[in-house]
């Protein structure tokens, strides 16, 4: 009875104890499946039957099924969306939140698959509609690229309701060789302890404000606040703490090794509590006394007191000075303007204005419905993906023949692996918003479109068969976004998708 006393004092223990069981509704499959015929009516009562069947059941003695008017598997009235029906190779949208229990959604398109009769969660369907239902273009083997951090455990701070943390990493997604990602919550005030790591660490704040400090090789100091859009980087090894201001965060951090663990991080504490008293005694030139009430283990995510709304009380410093401007470790990106083109917006941070993080490259990218971030690929680094909202669709293609599409959502992680060509198009109806991230000195890619347009008429004719006046339409200087006609299955009735 863990909450009996929270319970007691609410005055609700026995309307507690006389509540049903919890239960998960969703949609899923009903009634026989597998030889078992639901409802199984309840037993009560001493163990019955035997665990195990007669031999008399083996094969070539047992009576044999009817070869009709036996079990059925078909699905009467199957239940097809707009665009499942066009040509497979289109590879329209499929929207399949229009579908109804139990006649749809079905893995059909362009007159392949079939329909499932069986065991199956309708919701993921509903989410994933290119995997269940795929364009007949994808083919092959490519790895796979997306991974929901819904689906990440959780790990919750030693505070009471101070926070917690989730991760994407080798671990869950294999692929992401080259970056790992942590999806972290802090309440009003709560601290991230002090700590570092082995990897560089690029944050982009998602809601709320943080206070970060920390300090250099040198000595030099640095503290600053940071909100919603702004963006710290410690490279590794740097000692930093984070903490929430008065309306408490939440923030996605990015590390440049896809094998790193929240787990593994260096802590403050640990290093006090793993380390001889008379050593720290020594070293802090203070008696060992001072150490009575260290604590006995990690912090991690605790609350702590607020922070003083005058930042230059904690700016504290040596005569090495404080850490400001191109040695600083943050980057106001909330302020910069937008880079607006028709389809969407986009602005870009890496090394070239934030030279501390040295190797981080990023876009933010906004595309209306309808519209797709241009097929493109990075020649120098892999792109660790993140959608902070809406919902978008990646076909990656891996040489020489390979190709598979993904569905994203709000809380997703892509990834896709360096020179592998690739799109990221808005399957909703309202704006998706996502982050591109690159291991790279510049934000760059090779535009597909771009290329084309560039490379000498008669090799691309003689080539892809393409005509003049298709090349002809091609701008020949990139455009990052391509605007798109918001009904995605617009070509099935003959319209046009742009």
């Amino acid at each position: 009875m863990k909450y009996s006393r929270s319970l007691a004092g609410a005055g609700l223990v026995q309307l507690a104890l006389g509540l049903p069981a919890p239960q998960m509704t969703y949609e899923d499959n009903k009634g026989d499946v597998g030889g078992v015929n639901p409802p199984i009516p309840t037993y009560t009562g001493p163990p019955v039957g035997d665990l195990r069947g007669s031999t008399n059941l083996q094969g070539g003695i047992a009576s044999r099924p009817p070869v009709a008017g036996g079990a059925s598997a078909i699905v009467a009235d199957p239940e097809l969306v707009g665009g499942q029906e066009a040509d497979g190779k289109l590879g329209l949208y499929l929207d399949f939140n229009s579908a109804e229990y139990p006649n749809g959604p079905q893995p059909i398109r362009g007159g392949m698959g079939n329909t499932d009769p069986g065991p199956r969660t309708y919701e993921y369907e509903k989410l994933n509609p290119d995997i269940y239902a795929p364009p007949e273009t994808d083919t092959g083997t490519v790895p796979q690229a997306m991974w929901p951090l819904g689906l990440s455990h959780n790990l919750f701070g030693s505070g009471q309701e101070s926070g917690w943390a989730r991760q994407q990493n080798q671990n869950n997604l294999p692929v992401a060789t080259a970056m790992a990602g942590v999806d972290m919550r802090l309440a009003p005030n709560a601290y991230r302890e002090l700590h570092w790591h082995t990897a560089g660490e690029w944050a982009l704040v998602l809601k709320g404000s943080v206070r970060v400090a920390a300090m250099d090789t040198d000595g030099a100091s640095f503290v600053d606040d940071v909100t919603e859009g702004d963006v710290w980087f410690f490279p590794e090894g740097v000692p930093h703490s984070l903490q929430a201001l008065h309306e408490g965060a939440e923030f996605l951090l990015i590390f440049d090794s896809g094998a790193f663990s929240e787990t593994d991080t260096f802590l403050a504490t640990e290093m006090l509590m793993r380390t001889p008293i008379s050593v720290w005694a020594k070293d802090l030139q203070t008696d060992v006394s001072s150490f009575d009430d260290i604590p006995g283990a990690e912090k991690y995510i605790f609350n702590g007191t607020p922070a003083p709304t005058n930042i230059t009380e904690q700016n504290i410093t040596s005569s090495a000075g404080a850490l400001w401007g191109p040695d600083g470790y943050t980057y106001h990106w909330s302020q910069q303007e937008w880079h607006n083109t028709t389809g969407g917006s986009v602005k870009i941070l890496d090394p070239l204005t934030f030279p501390v993080a040295d190797m981080f490259s990023a876009a933010l990218v906004v595309l209306e419905p309808g519209a797709m971030r241009e097929v493109h690929w990075h020649t120098s680094s892999d792109e660790w993906t993140y959608f902070l909202q809406g919902s978008a669709r990646i076909t990656i293609y891996n040489a020489p023949a390979a190709s598979q599409t993904f569905d994203f959502t709000a809380g997703d992680v892509g990834y896709i692996q360096k020179s592998a060509g690739h799109y990221i198009e808005n399957t909703g109806t309202e704006d998706v918003v996502f982050l591109e991230v690159l291991q790279a000195t510049k934000f760059s890619d090779i535009s597909a479109a771009q290329w084309l347009a560039l490379t000498p008429r008669q090799v691309v004719k003689d080539t892809l068969n393409l005509t003049d006046a298709v090349l002809d339409a091609i701008p020949k200087d990139k455009t990052l976004i391509k605007p798109g006609n918001p009904n995605m299955t617009a070509i099935a009735g003959g319209g046009q998708n742009f």
